[in-house]
């Protein structure tokens, strides 16, 4: 089908950290509901491979646009290639971040402070920004935005000091954003997830760190179910909005004591 017969059907979706991990899975489930998905990050050739993947599999338009979110100048050629391609943009998950092995805070060098926050909050940041100039701006007006903020929003886990701040902050940027947004039908929502099978939580299984020091195994659900909560959350008139939604495995011990 040519980009243009399908551009009148489709909203525009742009996830960050689209390559792997939840992040494929949201641009799967994005793409299967018609959206076009731009997936962003900074490996290209995993980007590329991800695209045309996704696009087999959905039949959908799937782009590939590589940039490190925690550029500012890169953040805002992605969104000048953005507007350029397709002139709008409905829908941004804030999907993309990293984290370092578990450390004490003492021990924390500023490199891995600074990478973390870069990838988690400041690339965040930077993605809303230039979403919101582009909302403001096209016709019709306005937009969503989803920051993938983790259950570490909320919850800490033993020696996760730069991550768990990090999404504590993703809160306050989702608060602000929501508010900034409202007179300009932008939306903004959260959704905190709890160990989705990924690589990242590859190790749940073979025991983490607990509160109490123990080591002990925990349950991860697939991140399809993930994808789903997102596309839930796209799905709502922009009068409508969800603010804060947690997925999580219903047996990971966040919960109560310990």
């Amino acid at each position: 089908m040519p980009l243009s017969a399908t551009l009148e059907k489709g909203k525009i979706a742009l996830v960050t950290g689209g390559g792997t991990g939840i992040g494929r899975s949201i641009a799967r489930a994005l793409s299967a509901e018609g959206y076009i998905v731009v997936i962003t990050g900074r490996r290209s050739d995993v980007l590329e491979k991800a695209a045309t993947e996704l696009a087999a599999e959905t039949g959908g338009t799937v782009r590939a646009m590589s940039c490190d979110i925690g550029l500012a100048e890169q953040v805002a050629d992605l969104f000048g290639q953005i507007k350029a391609e397709f002139a709008r943009l409905d829908l941004l998950v804030n999907n993309a971040g990293t984290n370092i092995a578990a450390i004490p805070l003492e021990d924390v060098s500023f490199d891995q402070w600074s990478g973390v926050v870069a990838a988690n909050l400041t690339g965040a940041f930077l993605c809303t920004q230039q979403a919101f100039k582009l909302m403001k701006s096209q016709e019709p007006r306005g937009g969503r935005i989803i920051n993938n903020g983790s259950i570490s929003a909320t919850t800490p886990r033993p020696n996760s000091a730069p991550y768990t701040t990090t999404k504590h902050a993703i809160t306050g940027l989702t608060k602000s954003a929501a508010l900034d947004g409202r007179p300009y039908d932008i939306a903004c929502g959260q959704i905190d997830i709890g160990n989705a099978a990924t690589d990242m939580t590859s190790k749940m299984s073979s025991g983490v760190l607990q509160a109490n020091g123990e080591i002990a195994s925990e349950p991860t659900i697939p991140s399809e179910h993930i994808a789903r909560a997102v596309v839930y959350m796209a799905s709502l008139p922009l009068e409508a909005n969800v603010l804060t939604m947690t997925v999580m495995a219903t047996k990971m011990p966040l919960v109560g004591r310990g």
